[in-house]
């Protein structure tokens, strides 16, 4: 590896460490109440907006489950990522309130069946984010190589989904890494063009 890619990902991981601490210690159901109202209210207001891709929530990340009911309740078909393997983009596999749902891989819940979608939004996780849109994810790359195969749709739109305390004063970034168009925290929306 590079010498520079080295030093990025030295920088990424000293990065994470931190953010997983500030995403620990922002919990609070009342944000979460509130950055679910925001990333409703953004959501809604897309134009052309069928089909969104989810999340369910794995250990101290911002839960997005009252806004895909609401969007769901609203008529949006509902999708959460399935991983296909090691360096493959992610899948979406479709979820209704309710359904049958298995462990899939790192312990998130997907759902055990249902009509792989491709989603107009994403609603993404993350680790940490900066004020330029960059994502801080996990490290394994797969939102990185879905974005910037979605990225493609003229109408996809990707959206952070976070605690404000996740904030970084910037995310070490390198050619892989895909810019969200916007971010959602308790404090509101960040748009990014």
């Amino acid at each position: 590896m590079p010498t520079q890619l080295m030093e990025i990902a030295d920088r990424k991981t000293s990065a994470r460490k931190h953010a997983f601490a500030a995403r620990k210690a922002a919990q609070s159901q009342t944000a979460n109440i509130a950055a679910c109202g925001y990333l409703t209210e953004f959501i809604n207001a897309l134009p052309a907006c069928t089909i969104v891709a989810g999340y369910m929530p794995i250990q101290t990340e911002i839960d997005p489950r009252a806004t895909m009911n609401a969007l769901h309740d609203g008529g949006v078909r509902i999708c959460l990522p399935v991983i296909q393997g090691h360096g493959q983009p992610l899948l979406f596999r479709e979820w209704t309130p309710g359904c049958g749902m298995i462990e899939g891989d790192f312990g998130a819940l997907i759902p055990r069946g249902g009509e792989y979608l491709i989603p107009d939004v994403s609603i993404v996780p993350l680790v940490g984010f900066d004020q330029s849109g960059a994502r801080l994810g996990y490290g394994g790359g797969f939102y990185d190589r879905t974005l910037a195969l979605l990225r493609d749709a003229a109408d996809f739109v990707s959206v952070g989904f976070a605690f404000a305390g996740q904030e970084l004063d910037a995310v070490p970034t390198d050619k892989f890494d895909q810019r969200l168009h916007a971010i959602v925290t308790e404090d509101g929306v960040r748009q990014f063009s």
